[in-house]
């Protein structure tokens, strides 16, 4: 059972007062350039964002002492995902996306970090392609009602009472002119082989990705009934076709493409149990990986040349997450750290690790309250990935 620890250095990239944090594991925070680092800034972190709470946007100045620089402010975010802030894939030395809130409606903005400029689009992004052209869109306002800290707070979901509506789903968008169109809808998905614990439950959607040639976008279908919810994990295409459930045995969690066909998520599986699985799309086909070292759910991305895996866990003895990489050509696990989680932050203001890849794979970032308050940090990995 290869299991080791490694020491190695780790650093604050943001420091207070203010609270600073990324969000989701599945973005690069660093631009082209492995320079600039991308957060956000809050006065508080313990209590949820109500609709008039507003986060700024910055970037942190690797190369000038974490130099702190606000860009802009948004009222669409959370704890967990932050506001889908990223680089723009086709401009990463230039332009960021980011989600906003305006009037009654959720929507997004691509701001040029140098002028300033920004450019409105009319839907909120949950995942963006890799070429940078197009993203995926769902409804954040029912996500809110369904899973608290992953939505946001302010406009009423419009099919609030509808338990699967047909108006409502995933949307493309055309990140250049802001063309959208709606390519699977909740209803749709809701009907294929109900299952007996949908019966008076509310379904949506969450978590969406597009594969690594941007021919498939995966997403779950969730229900909600009272405190209790179960998933199925789907693949589509952009364009609305090939709807394919890829994992339906009650629980799917997080994931990453591997490459174009093949999906890691860590999922149940009733004939083998809660593991890690390398899924094949529209076959059927999956493998347990690394099933007697990855024992436990955590947040899950390959590195760029995908030789390695980063995952965290939750809080374990001594309240503490413990960061991973994982390599599968030999089921290799290195902890490369340990961070307390303070236990009365729980549910959706909590701070999960969520850690991040650097673009050529030598650091990652993570989120972390173990000095006492939420803040950016990156730990340098080129020695145990070399």
């Amino acid at each position: 059972m290869p299991h080791e620890r490694a020491e190695v250095p780790v650093r604050p990239l943001t420091a207070g007062p203010a609270h600073h944090w990324f969000g989701y594991y599945d973005k690069f925070p660093w631009d082209a350039a492995g320079r600039h680092v991308l957060s956000l800034e809050t006065e508080f972190m313990d209590r949820p964002p109500g609709p008039d709470d507003a986060a700024v946007i910055g970037t942190v100045d690797t190369a000038e002492g974490n130099r702190w620089t606000p860009l802009a402010e948004t009222h669409a975010w959370n704890w967990q995902q932050g506001t889908m802030l990223q680089w723009l894939p086709s401009a990463p030395d230039r332009e960021i996306l980011y989600n906003v809130r305006e009037g009654d409606r959720f929507g997004s903005v691509v701001q040029d970090v140098g002028t300033g400029e920004t450019r409105a689009l009319p839907r909120p992004v949950y995942a963006v392609s890799r070429d940078g052209r197009s993203a995926v869109s769902v409804n954040f306002s029912r996500i809110h009602v369904c899973r608290p800290g992953y939505g946001y707070a302010g406009p009423p979901d419009p099919w609030h009472d509808d338990p699967a509506p047909e108006e409502d789903g995933i949307w493309w968008m055309d990140l250049e002119s802001g063309e959208c169109r709606q390519i699977v809808s909740i209803a749709q998905v809701a009907a294929l082989d109900p299952q007996p614990t949908m019966e008076g439950a509310k379904h949506y959607f969450n978590h969406l990705q597009f594969n690594t040639d941007d021919s498939r976008v995966e997403f779950l279908h969730r229900w909600r009934r009272q405190d209790a919810w179960q998933t199925r994990m789907f693949t589509v295409g952009p364009d609305g076709s090939d709807l394919y459930c890829v994992a339906h045995d009650e629980m799917v969690s997080h994931f990453d493409w591997r490459d174009e066909h093949r999906i890691l998520a860590w999922a149940r599986q009733h004939d083998l149990g809660d593991h890690y699985y390398l899924f094949t799309d529209r076959t059927g086909e999956r493998e347990t990986v690394g099933e007697d070292v990855l024992t436990s759910d955590g947040h899950c991305s390959y590195s760029p040349n995908r030789e390695w895996i980063l995952t965290d866990t939750y809080p374990q003895q001594g309240h503490k997450r413990t960061l991973i990489v994982y390599r599968p050509a030999d089921n290799l696990r290195v902890d490369i750290g340990s961070f307390y989680s303070p236990p009365q932050l729980q549910g959706e203001i909590r701070c999960d690790l969520h850690p991040r890849w650097n673009r050529d794979g030598t650091r990652v970032c993570f989120d972390s309250m173990h000095e006492g308050s939420r803040q950016v940090y990156e730990a340098d990995v080129s020695g145990v990935v070399a």
